[in-house]
C-alpha cells in the first residue's frame, strides 16, 4: 500500500464556521481558565483587562492575520510558507522551529491534560488526589497521558473537515456551556460577591512597565501566534473568506474564555474563603477543595475539569496539525499515517516530561536554562522562548522582507475594504502596516527581553525557586496552550 499522498489529502474548511470554532479552538487552552484570571488579578484587575486587549488589538491581531495570509498565500506548512513565498534560510528554519515547538509542547502539553482526565475522574468517583503525589505516580500518569494522545491522533487523522473541523464546532460550543454552568452555580454562592469585587475592580495604581510588559507577554501567547498554527490553518482557506474579520472572531472568542474563567473561578474560591492566587495549585488543589464544601460539588467539579479537557484536546489536535502537515506537503504521506507516527513518537517523546514531576529523581531535578524540571526546560525553550523568536522573525518578515503589500494584497482577497481610505484618508491596510513594520518588532523584542530577565529590577542572590513538587507547570506560564 502507497503512502503517498494525493493533493486532496490536505484538505479545506468547509466552512467559515468550521476555521473560527477550529481556529479559537487552538488559540483557547489550559492556561486560559485558569492563569489569565489570577494574573489580572495581580495586575491591577480590570486595569490589566484594558491593557491586555489594547494589546491583543494592537499586536496580536496584526500578528494573526499575517500568519493567516502566509499559509494562504503559499497552500503551505509553515517550512513551505516561507520557502514558497520567497523567504531565505534564516526564515526557512523558523518554519522548522514552528514545527519543533508545536511538537515539543504537545509531549508535555498532553501531561497536564492527562492531569485534568484524571481529576475529572476523581470528581465522579469521589475520591481525593493529592495532587503531589498523583502526578509523582507513573502507574496514573502515564495511561491518561497516552489515552488523551489517542484522542488526538483519531481527531487529527479524520482530515481537516472531518476531523478537526467537525469536532472544534462541537467541542468549542460545549466548552462555553460548560463554562455558563460553572460560573452560574459560583456566583450563586453565599459570599460570591467579594469574588467578583476583586477580580473587576480596577486598581489603576498597579499598571507599571512591568505589568504592561506582563499583559504584552499574555496577548502575545493568548491568540497562538508564534506557533505556526494559524500559517496551517490559513492554508486551508479559500481565498472567499475574510482574513480580517475571521481573525477578529477568534480574538473575540480566546478573550472571552479568559475573562469569563475569571467569572468562574473567583467567586466560588472567594465564596469558600481561599487564596484566589495559587497559580498552578488553583485548578488541582485549591479547586478540588472549594468543589467538596460545595453541596453536590462533585457535578461542579466534574463539569469544571471536564472543560479544562476540552479546552485541551482544542489546542492539542491543532499542535499535531502543524507537523502532521509538513510531511503531507513535503513529504507527500498520507494523512492517516502522518498523525498515527508523530502521535505515538509525540507519547514516547513525552515520558520523560510525565515523569519529572516526583516520578524520577533526575528528571525532576535536573536544572538548564534558568529552571528545575525536565518539564519546565522544555517549556522555556519551545513553549516560551522559540514562540518570541517566531513571532519576531514573522513580524522582520512580513514589514520587510515578504513586504506588506504582498500581505495586503492577499488579506484584500476576501476584505476588499482593508485597503479602502477610511478616517483622515488612512485605510485599515496603512495602520496595519506601520504596526507590522514598526510598532511589533518593537513590542516583541521587549517581550524577549523581559522574558530574558534583562528587566529584572533585582537578582536574588539565592534562587527563590519552589521545590521540584512545587515547580510551576508550563500552563502556569504566558502561554494559552
Amino acid at each position: 500500500m502507497s503512502i503517498s499522498a494525493s493533493s486532496e489529502d490536505r484538505g479545506q474548511w468547509g466552512s467559515k464556521l468550521g476555521f473560527i470554532m477550529a481556529a479559537a479552538g487552538s488559540a483557547v487552552g489550559l492556561g486560559n481558565i485558569w492563569r489569565f484570571p489570577y494574573v489580572t488579578g495581580e495586575n491591577g484587575g480590570a486595569a490589566f483587562v484594558v491593557v491586555y486587549l489594547a494589546c491583543v488589538l494592537f499586536i496580536g491581531l496584526p500578528l494573526m492575520w499575517c500568519e493567516l495570509a502566509l499559509g494562504r498565500a503559499s497552500g503551505r506548512n509553515p517550512v513551505g510558507a516561507f520557502r514558497e513565498t520567497g523567504g531565505g534560510l534564516p526564515f526557512v528554519f523558523t518554519g522548522v522551529l514552528c514545527l519543533a515547538a508545536c511538537f515539543f509542547v504537545l509531549t508535555y502539553y498532553g501531561v497536564i491534560a492527562g492531569w485534568t482526565i484524571s481529576y475529572a475522574l476523581s470528581q465522579v468517583s469521589q475520591t481525593n488526589l493529592v495532587f503531589k503525589e498523583y502526578t509523582a505516580d507513573p502507574v496514573y500518569v502515564l495511561p491518561v497521558f497516552a489515552l488523551f494522545i489517542v484522542l488526538t491522533i483519531v481527531i487529527v487523522r479524520a482530515g481537516v473537515e472531518k476531523g478537526i473541523e467537525k469536532w472544534s464546532k462541537i467541542l468549542m460550543p460545549l466548552l462555553f456551556v460548560l463554562m455558563l454552568a460553572v460560573i452560574i452555580r459560583g456566583i450563586t454562592l453565599p459570599g460570591a460577591g467579594a469574588g467578583l469585587e476583586w477580580y473587576l475592580k480596577p486598581d489603576f495604581s498597579k499598571i507599571d512597565g512591568t505589568v504592561v510588559l506582563k499583559a504584552l507577554g499574555q496577548a502575545f501567547f493568548s491568540l497562538s501566534v508564534g506557533w505556526g498554527l494559524m500559517i496551517t490553518y490559513g492554508s486551508y482557506m479559500s481565498k472567499k473568506q475574510n482574513i480580517v474579520s475571521n481573525g477578529f472572531w477568534v480574538g473575540l472568542a480566546d478573550t472571552s474564555v479568559a475573562l469569563l474563567a475569571g467569572l468562574m473561578i473567583f467567586p466560588a474560591v472567594f465564596a469558600m474563603g481561599m487564596s484566589p492566587d495559587d497559580g498552578t495549585g488553583l485548578a488541582f488543589t485549591t479547586l478540588p477543595a472549594v468543589f467538596a464544601e460545595m453541596p453536590a460539588g462533585w457535578v461542579i467539579g466534574t463539569v469544571f475539569f471536564l472543560l479544562l479537557s476540552v479546552a485541551a484536546v482544542t489546542s492539542s489536535i491543532s499542535m499535531l496539525e502543524v507537523p502532521v502537515s509538513y510531511f503531507v506537503d513535503e513529504k507527500k504521506f498520507l494523512r492517516p499515517t502522518c498523525a498515527v507516527t508523530v502521535g505515538l513518537v509525540a507519547f514516547v517523546v513525552g515520558i520523560p516530561s510525565a515523569l519529572s514531576n516526583g516520578g524520577n529523581e533526575w528528571l525532576t531535578n535536573i536544572e538548564l536554562f534558568g529552571q528545575t524540571g525536565f518539564f519546565s526546560i522544555l517549556d522555556q525553550v519551545f513553549g516560551t522562548l522559540a514562540l518570541i523568536i517566531i513571532s519576531l522573525m514573522l513580524s522582520i518578515y512580513a514589514g520587510w522582507v515578504w513586504k506588506p503589500k504582498n500581505v495586503i494584497a492577499e488579506i484584500e482577497q476576501g476584505c476588499p475594504w482593508f485597503t479602502k481610505p477610511l478616517i483622515g484618508g488612512i485605510s485599515p491596510s496603512g495602520v496595519w502596516a506601520f504596526f507590522i513594520k514598526y510598532v511589533c518588532p518593537i513590542v516583541i523584542s521587549l517581550v524577549l527581553l523581559n522574558t530574558l530577565g534583562i528587566f529584572d529590577k533585582e537578582k536574588p542572590s539565592t534562587p527563590a525557586e519552589p521545590t521540584p513538587k512545587e515547580q510551576t507547570t508550563p500552563e502556569d506560564n504566558a502561554s494559552s496552550q
